[in-house]
This record gives structure tokens, sequence and C-alpha cells, in this order.
């Protein structure tokens, strides 16, 4: 972390109000690097008195920064995303180290941070309210959008830097204060930005880092009165833990949640753009992004064809040391690992082909890590756990279809409801998937990756509210109506 600012980051402490600090206890938590298990930092294992210092730093802060011209908040937040370009390289192979994806993959998620920020700082400009005709004379009805007051975000641990900046740069150019509670596996990265708006000069309170484990850092943030709105990136079952903890106080929630993205190809598809862009949807970060490929749906004429390839292509992909770029790095931990391979058992159980043997590697050069070939499965049941339970990992199971209809009902046969894939050249296929497929985010002909001017969000138990574009900005305000009579 040599060159970025912030002695406290150094050393592994949080950040709260305007300084670095060891917190309440003198309890540390380990950071492992997946790639080989060693320890590469420690940090404060934070308590809730830390999440609620965290959070009054923040209210008192909040006032006054909701003061400045929005148009200042956004020049600090572009001056963050100057920051984070200028230490792009650190930055990455601070996320390499800690989560373990490719350096190559570890840079685009940096330059996705900075995107998000200077997205966040170009809204300055937009916050627009209305003014209505009243029924009354000599009256109009405004309606004004303004902060929450002080959000709190909970990321997870795929993409660490980039979450945190998904949610940080639009809350704090809304008005808001914001406290962070980056994921235990993976807080150096959100100490890393906190570390760099110290440098950029954001007001003490303005931002705020705390880390420890979820169950008590993350439930004191969610249940204090003193959080007016609490945005989450991470699994289902965490996500109805926070709405539930939020419940009492009717918080305001947004939950980014799990995914069982399906992988449609019909009979007309590009079969090999459609392989690749199958390969990148599953493979890229080791199969762990919510939008990834996690079941395909395979139209009976190109099926054959189209896992010939499939499976050619996966089998040549490289896993290793991510600092060398491989195609595929580690999990990010054993318990993920185990995981993976209990679902893919209780599959093969239940009666799936397998084409590709992959699994847990535990030997050689991955006797240390937490490493994980890629599997390709065929079934025949829709109801088999690899195609009900989210794998987020290097395994893909794939169905034959008869028909476009079948595809779409067996696609909606889930709990989930994040993303989608569909290749087709027909027109009216496509805009039956418009009405018909029941998630959020849909990609026709394209692999995943969403762009900043979209919209992400999920149905079902995939999630509520959203980010990015127009509609994750306005997410960020609420709404205040004001009756003013000049008789």
């Amino acid at each position: 972390m040599s060159g970025l600012s912030g002695a406290g980051l150094a050393n592994g402490s949080m950040f709260i109000d305007g300084r670095w600090t060891s917190g309440a206890s003198l309890a540390r938590t380990e950071v492992e690097n997946p790639a080989n298990q060693r320890v590469i930092a420690t940090v404060p294992e934070g308590t809730a008195d830390d999440a609620i210092a965290a959070l009054e730093a923040a209210r008192r802060a909040q006032p006054a920064w909701a003061a400045l011209p929005a148009i200042e908040r956004g020049r600090l937040v572009a001056a963050l995303a100057d920051a984070v370009r200028a230490h792009a390289d650190q930055l990455a192979r601070i996320v390499v180290a800690e989560q373990g994806k490719p350096l190559n993959q570890g840079l685009g998620e940096i330059g996705a941070t900075e995107t998000f920020l200077r997205y966040a700082a170009e809204n300055a400009r937009r916050i627009e309210g209305d003014i209505v005709p009243s029924d009354a004379p000599n009256e109009e009805v405004w309606i004004r959008r303004v902060p929450h007051g002080v959000v709190v975000g909970l990321t997870a641990w795929n993409y660490p830097s980039a979450l945190a900046a998904r949610k940080m740069g639009p809350a704090l150019v809304a008005g808001n204060t914001f406290v962070l509670k980056a994921h235990e596996f993976t807080p150096l990265s959100g100490l890393a930005l906190a570390a760099l708006a110290e440098s950029v000069g954001f007001p003490p309170g303005v931002i705020n880092v705390v880390t420890g484990v979820g169950h008590v850092v993350g439930e004191a943030l969610v249940a204090s009165p003193l959080s007016n709105l609490v945005t989450m990136t991470g699994s289902t079952r965490a996500g109805k833990e926070i709405y539930r903890a939020g419940a009492d106080l009717i918080k305001v929630i947004r939950l980014e949640l799990g995914g069982k993205a399906p992988f449609i190809v019909m009979d007309d598809a590009d079969i090999d753009a459609a392989v690749a862009s199958a390969v990148t949807a599953r493979f890229t970060n080791c199969g762990q992004i919510c939008t990834c490929n996690e079941r395909m749906y395979l139209h009976q004429t190109i099926a054959d064809e189209f896992l010939d390839k499939f499976v050619a292509r996966t089998r040549a992909l490289t896993i290793g040391d991510p600092l060398t770029n491989p195609d595929i790095g580690p999990k990010i931990s054993g318990q993920e690992v185990d995981k993976v391979a209990a679902i893919v058992a209780r599959t093969v159980a239940a009666g799936a082909e397998v084409l590709l043997e992959g699994g847990p590697l535990r030997e050689g050069q991955f006797a240390t890590g937490h490493w994980y070939a890629p599997t390709v499965l065929k079934l025949r049941d829709n109801k088999a756990p690899a195609m009900q339970q989210e794998i987020f990992g290097p395994v893909v199971p794939a169905m034959t279809v008869g028909s476009f209809d079948e595809a779409l009902s067996l696609a909606n046969d889930s709990a989930y409801g994040l993303s989608a894939y569909v290749y087709t050249r027909d027109l009216k296929r496509l805009m039956r998937v418009a009405g018909e497929l029941e998630f959020g985010e849909i990609y026709c002909n394209r692999t995943n990756g969403e762009l900043i001017q979209g919209f992400h969000n999920g149905w079902k138990q995939s999630g509520l509210g959203g980010e990015d574009g127009k509609y994750g900005f306005d997410g960020y305000l609420r709404k205040k109506t004001m009756y003013v009579n000049w008789a």
C-alpha cells in the first residue's frame, strides 16, 4: 500500500470522523490472500460501539455537507476519481491480494471504480425537482429532491473497490454522508478509498470506513436510528437478515442480492459468438459475479455443437497465480470451494452427466490457496441443485430445450430474477423476452457487463432498489413536497 496517503491504512486502522483508529477493541482480524492463504494484513475487529461512532460522525457532518452546492460535492467526488486513476496499479494489486482475481481483471475493477465515481460527480447538476400547479389560487406545489441523511453501504467481497464506489459516489453527490462496512474478507480496498478521500480533502465524517463482521458491525449500522438508508450488495440470505433488522425502524433498504442467470441460445443464434459470451460470462472472476451465466438452455438443434465448442474453450482456460494474468484465479475461501463441490456432488448424484470434470485442486502448485477447476454438467431436470442454487463459482449446468416457450418457462422457474442472457436473431422473440422474461437486467446477443447509464436491478429474491444511471442516483434522494401559498 506504499504511496497511498494515510498512515492508518498501512497500520490496518479504521477511518472514522477523519481519523485513523484501532477502534474500541484490541481484537484484530486477519486478511488472507486466497491464492496462497498467507496473511497479508490485519484490521480491527470492529464493535457495535465503532459502528455507532461512525454513524455519529456522519450525522454531525451531514448538514454542512448537504449545504454545500451540489457542484462542490461533485468536484470532491471527481477529485477522488482522479486519485483512483493515479493509484490504479496499487489499488488493483490490493484487490488481487485480498480477493484473488487476475491482475488484468483487478485493473478492470479499478477502472470501474473510477467510472462509478466520475459518473456520480457528473450528476451534481442533475438534481431536479418539480413545480406542479395547485388547485388553489396563488399557490404552487414544489416537489424537491433532498438527501436521506446518513447512508450505510454494505459491500460484497467479489468486487470490493467497485461496489464501494458504486454506492459511495452517488450517495455523496446527493448530499448524504457515508459509512462503509467493508466485507471482512476484503476490507483493504475500502480502507484504500478512505485514504484517497482523506488525501483529496473530504471533510471529517463525510466518509467513514469500519471493519468487522456483519452480525456485529453490520447489524449495529442497520438497526441504529442514526442511519437513514442502507444499501447492500451480497447474498440473498444476508439481504433477508438486513431487511429484518431494519424493519422496526421502517428503514429505507436497497438490496442487490444473488442471481441465477439463465443463458438461452436458440436455433438461429450466432453459435460462435454465443459460446464466447457464455465462457466469459461464466468464468470471469472465477464465476464470482452475481450476473454470471449460471445455467444454460440450448435449443436441441444446436445443443451438441454449442456444448462441444463450449467445453473445448473451457478446457483451454488457464488457472494460476493471479499476478500472471491467468483466465481463472482462486475462489475467495475454502468454505466457498466446499460449497461449490457440494452442489456439484448433489447434482451428479441426481443424474447429471459430467461433460468436463473439474473440482477442487489441492496438489502441486495448488497445494495452498482455494482453487476450483472448471466443470460443465448436462442435465434433464430443472429442479436439480445446480439449476436452482446460486453456484457463484466455475461450474455451469446445461439443459436442452425443444422450443423458445420451454426456454422461457424454465428460465423463469427460479427464485432469482437478477440477470439473463438470450441469443437469437428473431426480433419477435426478443420482444417476447422484454415482456415475459422475469429478470431485471437482460443481455441480448452480448455478454455481461452493465453500463453506468443503465439500471442494475433485481426482481424476486434478487433484491429491490437498484444502482446506476438516473434511476440508481434517484434512490439516494428522497422527495419533499411543499404547498406554497402567497395569497
